[in-house]
């Protein structure tokens, strides 16, 4: 059989492909991811610890077991990457940040724990905003820079999870991990490229993992696809009596029914964007317009919606309470190491140290009100279209934009409510950084968003490649330079 010549731009799903047909071993793959690694990352600062020879290891031992026909799960053999603030065993987590770290160094997290029972190969530690939080200004005053966007490493990754977003759109590991708060794990899927899931509340573990605000944290996958977010899913939902939150609820497979289109599914298309003068770029409008036109194409009902506030305003109910809690989590750190802390993490805690009770339970009432509100859309329609970003990825001098990114999206409305959301690329904009499209639904019906998704991601992508070729990065980065 013909050798795949780049098994590091394969989705997950073409891996697994690969490997039942012959035509591909864990090794193999493995050393391409390596290859990419050594290669890219000097340059776009995906990974902040790395153990190529512990990954050779298990790729020969899941070689073992695939020649054998006993691969220990769907995963088996294959190499991912995780948010450095989810605890392992194999690697030290530090959260991006100076402050010494206080856990079990035997601790992994339930997500890692799950992906290791799978027999997945866990590469390294990956770039993160610090304590997975931040202002959505670019950090030069942590332990490592920051990471770069590889279609253009003059540009922003957006974050928290950037070094997740990075190492997915760059072929650095078939699938990353990362935690969203706010936006964390959309918004770098936006800035890069990739496909980028928030699970409703509850849905995946969070135990062994630092947290950042109790009542927004949620784990998700940034995957090359829509398949492979949907088969991640599978394997990392449901309850987990170490983390309270978890829903108790049945988790039903979304990859059943992955292929069954959108016919009759009611898409409320958000049109109540604009927040003062702000509003998305042409780009982001375009792409907004053409989903929705495939989606009519496809056999689903349009319909104008309207929500409570501006997808931007939610931003101004989430900050208070994420400020709030953040402090009353990192209190102890504050205080004794707060001058090893980069200026964004200790800004945030200094605005939560001085945070008003009753400020903090206003934001609590109004946020009920929010996702009350949020919630009764989804009696009317089934999913939600609207911006991810109302900007695409700008260069780093371009401090404004750069705020603008995080500052401004459309990532608050569903960390504020407990929505399942999910990012989907939506093409390239003039400057050939990704744009895209999100999607929500309702609650737990993570089903209907990634069927809805999948019927749409074809008319949207074309044939644009999910990973970047290496050159362009490189070449790009000369230019930089």
């Amino acid at each position: 059989m013909t050798p795949i010549p780049d098994p590091a731009a394969l989705s997950v799903t073409e891996i697994i492909a690969a490997f039942e047909a012959g035509a591909l071993l864990p090794s193999a793959l493995v050393e391409a991811t390596i290859a990419r690694i050594e290669t890219l990352d000097p340059v776009v600062h995906a990974y902040l610890r790395h153990d190529f020879a512990a990954a050779r290891a298990q790729a020969a031992a899941a070689d073992a077991r695939l020649a054998a026909g006993r691969r220990l799960g769907p995963l088996d053999g294959i190499p991912y990457a995780v948010k450095d603030n989810f605890y392992t065993a194999d690697f030290a987590t530090t959260a991006g940040s100076a402050v010494p770290q206080r856990h079990d160094p035997a601790l992994d997290s339930a997500m890692v724990e799950r992906l290791r029972a799978q027999g997945a190969i866990l590469m390294g530690k990956l770039n993160t905003w610090e304590y997975g939080t931040g202002n959505g200004k670019a950090s030069f005053d942590l332990p490592a820079p920051p990471a770069r966007n590889p279609w253009n490493p003059g540009h922003f990754t957006g974050g928290s999870s950037s070094g997740s977003g990075v190492a997915v759109a760059a072929g650095m590991a078939a699938f990353a991990l990362g935690t969203d708060t706010g936006g964390s794990v959309r918004l770098p899927a936006a800035g890069c490229g990739v496909v980028g899931l928030k699970p409703t509340f509850g849905r995946l573990s969070r135990h062994g993992m630092m947290p950042n605000c109790w009542s927004f944290d949620t784990v998700g996958p940034l995957t090359a696809s829509v398949a492979d977010a949907a088969l991640i899913y599978d394997l990392l939902a449901g309850r987990d009596p170490r983390d309270h939150t978890t829903l108790r609820s049945e988790v039903l497979s979304v990859r059943a029914g992955l292929g069954a289109g959108v016919e009759g599914l009611r898409v409320g298309h958000v049109r109540n964007l604009a927040l003062g003068d702000l509003v998305p770029q042409p780009a982001i409008l375009a792409a907004l317009e053409k989903a929705a036109a495939a989606l009519a194409d496809l056999g689903a009902e349009i319909r104008d919606i309207a929500m409570p506030v501006a997808p931007a305003d939610y931003r101004r109910v989430a900050a208070p309470i994420n400020r709030s809690e953040s402090f009353a989590i990192h209190e102890r750190d504050f205080l004794e190491h707060r001058d090893l802390m980069g200026e964004a993490l200790r800004t945030k805690m200094e605005a939560g140290m001085y945070m008003r009770a009753a400020d903090y339970i206003a934001a609590l009432r109004e946020r009920g009100e929010l996702t009350r509100r949020t919630d009764a859309i989804f009696d009317e329609v089934d999913i939600l279209l609207l911006p991810m970003t109302y900007v695409t990825a700008p260069r780093f001098e371009e401090e404004e934009e750069v705020v603008a990114f995080t500052a401004t999206s459309a990532g608050s409305p569903f960390s504020l409510t407990g929505h399942p959301a999910l990012s989907l690329p939506a093409g390239r904009d003039a400057r050939g950084m990704p744009v895209a499209v999100q999607l929500a639904a309702g609650f737990r019906d993570e089903a209907r968003l990634l069927r809805a998704a999948a019927a749409l991601e074809p008319r949207l992508r074309g044939d644009a490649p999910a990973r970047v070729d290496p050159a362009l990065t490189l070449s790009l980065a000369t230019q930089e330079a």
